[in-house]
């Protein structure tokens, strides 16, 4: 069995060299985990509040839509692949309490059968907060109704378990910008082909300069849907006017600096 023992220090410098989500006090590292049946992982918590919190996590189904939107699954409309993937991921704690500033190792590991057809299956992971229970009080209210809200945060990040030789290509095209109620935006469509998901960043240069005018990290095409349709704010003042003119849009894989090029187009934005 692995051991996950590791000091917190050592758990401070890991969570320092990965990307992280943040929702509320909660930062979690890695944004995403694949796995191939083999070795375990650890995703690691970090309360950055004045207070300890308690976080509960469980796994659920979410499936992408044409635009790129996860959708919850009901368990009704659970297939028996989804089903399969919940039975074949473990994890241990399911429930924390951080103090402040104390990483946390939550281990995580996937085990299937011989026979499982080869493929790509994702689950997603939820830290949700616990509220602290708090002692009700009659308090007389002017109109005879108080209510108080709590809000209760969450960070939800993939769990992928790619088993066999799997690959998949991707095409961008109908790159073009647009204006939504947030703002410009950078808008344009991504098709997947293959037999997993594809995941990077899209950087857009001008011809003759080396350095990007405009970065976006995170994208992803889930295998269950063909293409999808992404729309990327460009909010800093005067970067949509930099974008006008012939560009070249590249999808590379979100390793740092550098990565694979998954695909790449060329547009005349106006």
């Amino acid at each position: 069995m692995l051991s996950f023992q590791r000091s917190a220090t050592a758990l401070a410098l890991a969570f320092l060299a990965q990307p992280a989500l943040a929702a509320g006090d909660l930062l979690v590292a890695p944004t995403r985990v694949i796995m191939d049946g083999g070795r375990g992982t650890e995703i690691i918590l970090n309360n950055i509040g004045t207070d300890p919190a308690t976080y509960r996590i469980s796994l659920e189904l979410r499936r992408m839509t044409g635009n790129g939107q996860l959708d919850e699954v009901p368990p009704e409309a659970e297939t028996a692949k989804e089903k399969a993937t919940l039975a074949m991921i473990s994890y241990a704690p399911r429930r924390v309490v951080l103090p402040p500033n104390q990483p946390q190792a939550i281990r995580v590991g996937a085990r299937f059968a011989a026979d499982l057809p080869d493929g790509e299956y994702r689950a997603h992971m939820l830290f949700r907060a616990i509220p602290d229970a708090k002692v009700a009080t009659a308090t007389p209210a002017k109109d005879g109704l108080s209510i108080s809200l709590t809000p209760i945060y969450g960070v939800t990040i993939p769990i992928i378990i790619r088993k066999g030789a799997l690959s998949a290509t991707a095409a961008i095209s109908n790159v073009h910008m647009t204006r939504t109620t947030d703002g410009p935006a950078l808008a344009f469509t991504l098709a997947r082909s293959g037999d997993r998901s594809t995941y990077g960043r899209i950087r857009v240069t001008k011809a003759g300069q080396s350095k990007p005018v405009y970065e976006a990290r995170g994208i992803a095409v889930y295998a269950e849907v063909a293409s999808r349709t992404v729309s990327l704010p460009v909010t800093q003042a005067g970067l949509a006017a930099q974008m006008t003119g012939p560009v070249k849009v590249e999808y590379l894989e979100d390793s740092g600096t550098s990565g694979a090029m998954i695909a790449e187009t060329t547009a005349v934005l106006n």
